[in-house]
This record gives C-alpha cells, structure tokens and sequence, in this order.
C-alpha cells in the first residue's frame, strides 16, 4: 500500500481544476481516495478500482447537487494505492468510521451487540449475558440485538434448565441456596443439590436449545414428564412442566422463527425526505434474536443502492458478518463486498435479494419496522424541532441550540463526589458524549457544590481549547444549563471568564418556592431570575433534560460509592491482584486481620508464595 498526496499552496485553484491537476499524477491502480477542503478538512473519502479513471469522473460537470457541492469545495486530495479492489473496500469504510466526511453516508450508531455466555472454566457453569471480546473459555451464543433481548431470553432459560448466574466467588461462599432457588429458577448447585453429571445434561440441553435444537429438547422433556407423571412423581413432572411452559415462551417471544434461514441478519432500508432508517433482524439457530434500527447519515441525492453497501461496509467493520445478509436493496459492488466480508469472516458470507419466498417474507417484514421505525423518527425531530425553537426564545437565544450540555453533581456529605454531563441536540439525547467527572479537588471543602461545578467546567473548558481550538468539529456547546441558582452560575461565569468563552449563553436552573417541580426559576448573569407558566412544553423539556443529568450523574456516584465500600488496603499492594485477595480475605476474615498477620501465618496462605508474604508484610509494617 502507498500514499500519495500533492499539496496545494494559495495559488492552487479548487473544484474542477484542482481535481484536473491531479489526473496526471494517478495511474490505475486500485486504492481509496480523500477530498479536503482549504482548511484540510477531508470532505469525502471514496474508493476505486482504477483511481485515475474514477477521480477523472469528478473533472467534468454533470453531477448530483451534493456532488457539484462537494467539488466545489475541493481544494486538494489524497490518496493512496493498494493492491486489490477489496483491501480498498476495506480501507476505504474503516477511514470514513474515523474521519467521518461531510459528504459520505456515515453509519452513527455503532454499538457492540451482546451475547449468552456459557462459561466453561468452572464444574458448573454459568449462564449469563458477555459483551465485548470472546477472552473466557465457554460457548457463545449470538449476537442479540439489545440487552433487553438477553435478559427476556436469559429470564427463560433459567427457567427451564434451572442454571445458575452467580458469579464464581458468590459460588463459593454460599452456605444455603439463595432466592433463584426457592424460586425454581436455579438448581441448588452452590450446596450439592444437583449432581455434576445432572447439571451437565442441563448444561447440554440449554447448548442445544440455543443453537437452534430446541424441538428436540423439549420432546425429551415431554417424555421426561409424561414418565415422571406415570410414577406419580407428580411434582418432577410439574417442574417439566414449567420447563417446556418456559421454552414455548422464548418462542412466542421470538415471534419469527424461520424454517429455512438458519444463520443471517436481515437488512431493510427504507428512505424518505433526505432520511434513511436501516432495520437489522438477527437470525441465528433458525431463531429471531432480535431486531435494531439504525439511522445512517444521508442525503437527499443519495440512491438506496449506495445508503445500503456504506452500511454495510460500516456496520461490519468491527463485527463478524453471519453466513447470510438478505437484503431489501441490491448493492452496486456485490461481489466485492461479499469478497471482503467472506475474507474477514475465514468463510463464505453470501448476500442476497430474495423476490420471493419465506426470506423476502422476512426482508418485507425488516423493510415495515423500517418504515414505521423511520415515520416514528421524523414526528419526534419535528416536536424536538419545535421545543428547541422555543427553548431558544424562552431564553433569548440567537437560534436553536444544536448541542445543549447540562451539568449536575453527586455526593454524600463530600464523599465520592462526580459531576455528570449529559448532552441533546436536535436528535433528542446524544448519549455517545456523556461525559464523567471524578472530583479530584484537594482543597474543596466537603459538600462544596460551587468548587465541584467550577472544577467541572474548568475541565471540561480547558479539554474543549485542547481539542477544538477554532470549534469547528462540532465538540461546543451551544446553550449551558446548570443544575443550580444564582451561586452556581456565578461560580460558572467565573470559570468561562478566565477561559475567555463567556459568548456561550449559560442558565442556571433551580427548584422555585417550597423545592417545587413546576415552579422553577432561571438565572443568568446580571440578569433578574424568571420563571415559565407551569404549563409551558419548553418548561416541561427544560424539566426532562434537568432530571436526565440527574439521573446520570446519581448512577455516576452510586457507582463510584460502591467500588469504594468494596476496596480494601490490599488492593495497594503490588503483586495482589482479585484471585489472592480473595484467598487471604478467606483465610483471616477480613483485610484488618491480613495488616496484623504475622510472616508465617502469610506464607500458610494457598497460594502465596514466600516473596509475595513478605512484601506484603512489609506493606503493612515498614511504613515508618
């Protein structure tokens, strides 16, 4: 792979001479190409078979709107050859997810999907939901469109195999079965209430139902109860009962359970006025696992054939791509792309655009949820269109805010204090930018709400100057609110001064007469407090974004305070990671008795050898 790039000075003409100057320059090779503008902005990143000929397409008039848009602000390119057209496919998506141009379809929710995990590092194992990378030995089942699709399968497989979803150490400690057994939803294994060899079976049956065996599995449990209702062992047959009851459930819930399409994600695009909803169906095991919408940036000249293959060179980038994609529209480069994927997968990947069948009877099904997912979208900007605009005037705004950040606080008297920021926009919440503060402050004074929310913002400020110097990338904030009165935003203009970014409008939101919702009061530097009418949508909105930086900011510190009550002196010791904590903690009973051990009684510890003894009786005991 090579690079090339020509830079251009002030004398440099853009739009169509700029790209004619470079042409002599290209051969025909293969390779992903890069328009910037003046400020070296990349505007468009692309990809072609034979680069000179492709980017001579951009030297001539004759173009989309987007496009004549996109050449007129072109002032230089770069390039860079590679030696197939699928290494560039590749390329290609992954620079287009990291520099994200103005002018690509752009994929802008990229989550990972999680999986059922069947531990297999303990003698019996457990069930439970994983997500991120497959480092634990165990089998995996996956992906599931949401964690909500997990737990619901999850609730039911306990159910009907009766696995536990402790955790090892929990395990282990457990003198009596806990509550999941009472409620039939876990076998007693942590005590000896099922043998090995039994609750492998269980294991083998919730292994088989997952990987699409599940008529099988529950005939055997049909003849289990019938058999067991026969001795008259009346509440064995019962539990197989609830068990099969259980499985049909996952089944109802699953709604589609194609016959023929064992393993494939089935895509459905639908676009309407300048705006594209994708809806994926995850098949695996011949069992619906859910279904996810996505919204990829795009535009009004944008056909669904190229919408469809920059999702899918996107979406597949970080995700094993399954043995089939069904599509609702057929992409230009099929052959490429079913290329590259098959080459990421280490198998064969087919794409196809079914006409007729059970598989267009699922991309018809994909394509309405898209449909609806989308019509659903667009009245919500609408009204969010129409609050912003009022929240703009409320608060004499100069327009409506595209990025609203808000502020808040957590603590307990001082202790593990964090402030929170959420953001919103006109999409509604932005979650991706959330952002966490952990209150460093030395020489704040417990309870100190004014220098937490100073200290909040000065960083926050000082990373935004870092990073966003000329605030071109979109990172600012249009409109600041601050939970708090008249205190709060002193203490916030104070910091926006000495970081000379006062021209960002900023209010403060506190609770009116008696602590009231409803009768909030807003302030603003030099400026008397006002209130909205309690019946205002915008008061209602100002509420809504008010409670979510609440929210968010509590879950911050609840977190942070029980990560504390979990911590012990032993986690500063070095060489004492989970595992021998955990033996030492069993050993003497807590991590006061390990501070007063002797050497000798260290060293008894399984598991410690006499070096890590000594360090850490040298921990507890050379501190003078």
């Amino acid at each position: 792979m090579t690079d090339a790039h020509s830079p251009t000075d002030e004398a440099t003409p853009t739009g169509y001479a700029c790209i004619q100057g470079y042409l002599k320059t290209l051969d025909n090779s293969p390779g992903v190409y890069r328009m910037l503008d003046a400020d070296s902005r990349v505007l468009y990143v692309g990809k072609a078979r034979n680069l000179k000929a492709r980017v001579s397409n951009y030297s001539r008039p004759g173009h989309s709107g987007r496009i004549e848009r996109m050449i007129a602000a072109t002032a230089s390119m770069m390039f860079l050859t590679t030696r197939t057209e699928t290494e560039a496919l590749l390329l290609e998506q992954n620079l287009i997810k990291q520099l994200k141009p103005k002018y690509n379809v752009l994929l802008r929710d990229d989550k990972s999907f999680p999986n059922i995990l069947v531990a297999k590092d303990h003698a019996f194992p457990q069930i439970k939901k994983h997500r991120g990378a497959k480092k634990q030995k165990g089998a995996y089942f996956g992906p599931f469109a949401s964690a909500g699709a997990v737990n619901r399968t999850l609730n039911q497989l306990q159910k009907a195999f009766l696995l536990r979803n402790c955790s090892d150490s929990m395990f282990e400690s457990r003198t009596r079965p806990c509550l999941l057994f009472q409620i039939k939803r876990c076998s007693g294994s942590c005590v000896g209430l099922i043998s090995e060899e039994a609750y492998a079976e269980s294991v083998k049956d919730a292994e088989r139902f997952l990987s699409g065996r599940s008529t099988k599995v529950q005939e055997e449990l049909a003849e289990q109860m019938t058999a067991a209702s026969e001795a008259m062992e009346f509440e064995r047959a019962a539990g197989l009962r609830d068990r099969i009851r259980a499985l049909t459930q996952v089944q109802s819930n699953q709604g589609i359970n194609p016959r023929g399409v064992t393993e494939a994600d089935v895509i459905g695009l639908y676009m309407d006025s300048g705006q594209a909803c994708v809806q994926v169906f995850f098949i695996r095991a011949n069992q619906n696992w859910g279904n996810r919408d996505f919204y990829p940036r795009v535009g009004p000249d944008v056909s669904p054939a190229e919408a469809m293959e920059a999702f899918l060179g996107q979406f597949y980038d970080n995700k094993e791509p399954p043995r089939q994609l069904i599509l609702s529209d057929a992409i230009e480069n099929a052959d490429l792309m079913q290329e590259a994927l098959s080459e990421k997968a280490g198998r064969k990947v087919d794409i196809l655009v079914p006409q007729r069948g059970e598989k267009q009877e699922l991309v018809a099904g994909a394509l309405r949820n898209a449909r609806e997912s989308l019509a659903r979208r667009m009245s919500e900007s609408a009204t969010q269109a129409k609050l912003l605009r009022g929240l703009a005037e409320a608060l004499d705004l100069e327009g409506p805010p595209g990025r609203i950040e808000v502020y808040d606080n957590s603590h307990i008297q001082g202790t593990n204090a964090v402030g929170g920021m959420i953001v919103a926009g006109p999409e509604g919440w932005m979650k991706n930018s959330y952002r966490k503060f952990n209150i460093k402050g030395d020489d704040l004074t417990p309870g100190d709400d004014f220098g937490m929310m100073k200290e909040v913002l000065h960083r926050r400020f000082t990373r935004l100057l870092k990073e966003d110097p000329d605030r071109d990338k979109g990172l600012w904030p249009d409109l600041l609110l601050i939970d708090g009165g008249a205190g709060q935003v002193s203490a916030v203009h104070e910091i926006m001064v000495q970081h000379g970014v006062e021209d960002i409008p900023m209010v403060g939101v506190a609770k009116g007469v008696d602590r009231d919702h409803g009768k909030e009061e807003f302030h603003r530097v030099g400026q008397r407090p006002f209130a909205l009418q309690r019946n205002d949508p915008v008061l209602y909105f100002i509420q809504r974004l008010r409670d979510e930086a609440h929210r968010f900011a509590i879950g911050t510190h609840r977190a942070k305070r029980a990560k504390a009550i979990g911590a012990t002196p032993l986690d500063e010791v070095p060489g004492v990671g989970a595992t021998r904590k955990r033996a030492l903690l069993t050993h003497f009973g807590s991590a006061k008795a390990v501070s007063r051990a002797n050497l000798s009684d260290l060293k008894a510890v399984d598991g410690v050898s006499d070096a890590l003894a000594e360090t850490i009786y040298d921990f507890f005991h050379d501190k003078g």
